[in-house]
């Protein structure tokens, strides 16, 4: 796996502790929650993780806002707010995944999962809370972004990452094409990505038609992300990933891999993540904090090399 420099290790350990700051204070502001479910719902949104795509959002916020010329809608304070809110809404979709009934996982973030560490039924209540509390987050802000509800909601919904997660179960151990897998990944996993960087801009005042941009990119880097994940499962192990490697394989999952093959895959995931990254930068133009989200874009998806 790719090694990171120093300086950006930096930046992300920076950027990851605002984000487990303002996790930390919104969970627990939240009054009336069972013991066992607030327990629950921290074992995994505490669990050590990349806090990639409220990351995405507030650098892709820093670098919409570079030039002083645009109007933020909300302050940086307000953009941790939905960062945080977003990174609810992807651990609540990790707790659902590694269910039983879904992927069946004992591993998440290096840490035993939700069901694991407690039961079944407390770790479906879990994702619900931090799904409901993700909303109630949003919807308190002052003043909520116009098409801020609408951009999440739908990235996380039927047509989204809830669909993509329907459609990579009806696909196990079906005949995938490359067709099929683009929707499952564009669905389950660029969606949210693109979502997060579209939603930073739009908090750092961008325009329609750049915020239009900003997501088309997105997409494509979502699928780089995922076609990196993909090909990890196969060649890092448990400890490196933070949970089981090799079920992909073993569950006959639709991925890349089994229409392609590694290399022919590997050529794919670099294909988008070039192209997702030469997109983003056409539309953010220059600037430091362009160059820093660039960076991390680039590294997002040789994470296999």
């Amino acid at each position: 796996m790719t090694a990171i420099p120093t300086e950006m290790r930096a930046a992300l350990e920076r950027e990851q502790r605002s984000v487990e700051g303002i996790l930390r204070r919104l969970v627990r502001a939240e009054r009336g929650t069972p013991t066992r479910l607030r327990r629950a719902m921290e074992h995994s949104l505490f669990a050590p993780g990349k806090r990639l795509r409220p990351i995405l959002l507030l650098w892709c916020y820093d670098a919409v806002g570079r030039d002083g010329r645009r109007r933020a809608r909300l302050s940086r304070s307000g953009a941790l707010q939905v960062a945080g809110a977003v990174e609810m809404l992807h651990t609540y979709s990790l707790i659902h995944d590694d269910l039983p009934a879904m992927d069946d996982d004992v591993l998440r973030r290096g840490r035993p999962t939700c069901h694991v560490a407690f039961d079944e039924a407390t770790a479906i209540l879990a994702g619900d809370g931090l799904q409901a509390l993700a909303f109630a987050v949003l919807g308190r802000l002052e003043p909520v972004p116009a098409g801020l509800l609408d951009l999440v909601a739908t990235a996380v919904g039927p047509g989204g990452m809830v669909g993509g997660q329907q459609e990579d179960l009806d696909a196990e151990q079906q005949p995938v094409t490359a067709a099929r897998v683009l929707s499952i990944h564009r669905k389950k996993t660029a969606a949210l990505i693109a979502a997060s960087l579209t939603a930073g801009a739009l908090l750092g005042g961008a325009s329609e038609q750049l915020r239009g941009k900003i997501h088309e990119a997105g997409i494509e880097v979502g699928l780089a992300f995922q076609g990196a994940d993909d090909l990890l499962d196969v060649t890092a192990s448990s400890d490196q990933l933070g949970k089981s490697a090799g079920k992909d394989a073993a569950a006959e999952k639709a991925t890349w891999l089994r229409v392609d093959g590694f290399e022919r895959a590997q050529s794919r995931t670099e294909r988008y993540g070039r192209r997702g990254q030469q997109r983003l930068a056409d539309a953010l133009g220059g600037g430091a904090s362009a160059t820093r989200l660039l960076a991390l874009i680039g590294m997002l998806w040789r994470r296999n090399r």
